[in-house]
């Protein structure tokens, strides 16, 4: 069994590769059992454990078993700690031998960055070239990236409730073929953006409707329990409405369970999911002008389809 590192994944992962395993993946037959998702009491804050199971085959037809054990702890970051500790294991699927225990939060921001990138590629318009990222987070410059390589991505704002993490995600972006602007005004951010991606865990919405122009696309990533909020109902009225799966973001997401309760949002508004994008069983964005909003909880499928691609990549070295 082998022990993929961090410093691996992010050596050996590409997000064009990445971008077309999902793609296949939500076209493929895997089978996702609804993921495990307990809470842990703790004196100031509930943490979270998670376990997300799925199996099915590569591109080549090869078998995989995999699961990711993820625990979230939002009080560590005043620890100046990750929220977020996992390791996802990967098993043959024709005997159950274990491959690899691969980096479980490296191998989720790559996915979960890919696949708003997958989105992107239906719901963005094309021409799309302002990128603003709300959170400075560990997701937050994969994010950038990822839309990066689906759009042309010419101006990144950056907005953080604290200024040094948005200094410090600028310094780590450097290298894009983007100029970068850090932002105090956040409302000023979202209006003048094409893209507006929120990686954070806030329960107030940070995305305000009434700020989007004529043509946004809305990626909406970090909250992942039906409290967490990252956008306002104005923005879930004024968009054409899509997620990664319909089975987990109308139960986990509350940008999508809240409106679902008080009747803003019904189920059959919901034009879409990635299944349907790739399968082309769902249109994407429909005019330069229309409003998209993407909504990601995360799927093991995605952490599935990634590890496999990390794996035959490594292996074949």
């Amino acid at each position: 069994m082998r022990i993929i590192t961090a410093q691996e994944v992010a050596a050996t992962l590409t997000f064009p590769a990445l971008i077309a395993a999902l793609s296949s993946a939500f076209r493929g037959n895997f089978t996702v059992p609804v993921r495990h998702h307990h809470t842990l009491d703790r004196p100031t804050d509930n943490a979270t454990l998670l376990l997300m199971p799925a199996w099915g085959a590569g591109r080549d037809g090869t078998p995989y078993v995999g699961t990711k054990m993820v625990t979230v702890f939002p009080e560590n970051v005043a620890r100046g700690e990750p929220s977020v500790y996992g390791n996802y294991f990967l098993l043959a699927g024709d005997s159950g031998a274990p491959l690899a225990v691969i980096d479980g939060p490296e191998l989720t921001a790559w996915r979960t960055a890919a696949a708003s990138a997958l989105a992107a590629k239906s719901l963005a318009h094309e021409d799309a070239s302002h990128l603003t990222m709300i959170g400075a987070g560990a997701l937050a410059a994969k994010l950038v990236r990822a839309h990066a390589s689906v759009r042309p991505i010419r101006r990144v704002t950056l907005w953080n409730r604290g200024r040094e993490r948005a200094e410090q995600l600028a310094h780590a972006l450097r290298d894009g073929d983007f100029a970068i602007t850090i932002a105090d005004d956040r409302e000023a951010a979202v209006r003048d953006a094409d893209i507006v991606s929120c990686a954070t865990l806030t329960r107030t919405p940070l995305i305000e409707g009434a700020w989007l122009k004529p043509g946004a696309h809305v990626d909406l990533v970090g909250g992942f329990t039906p409290e967490m909020r990252e956008a306002d109902d104005e923005t879930i009225r004024r968009a054409g409405i899509y997620v990664d799966t319909r089975a987990g973001a109308t139960k986990e997401a509350g940008d999508i369970v809240q409106p679902l309760v008080s009747g803003l949002l019904k189920i059959e508004d919901i034009r879409g999911d990635l299944f349907d994008l790739s399968r082309g069983k769902a249109s994407g964005r429909k005019n330069k002008d229309e409003i998209t909003l993407f909504k990601s909880v995360g799927t093991a499928i995605e952490d599935l389809a990634a590890a496999i691609l990390l794996w035959e990549q490594i292996s074949v070295a």
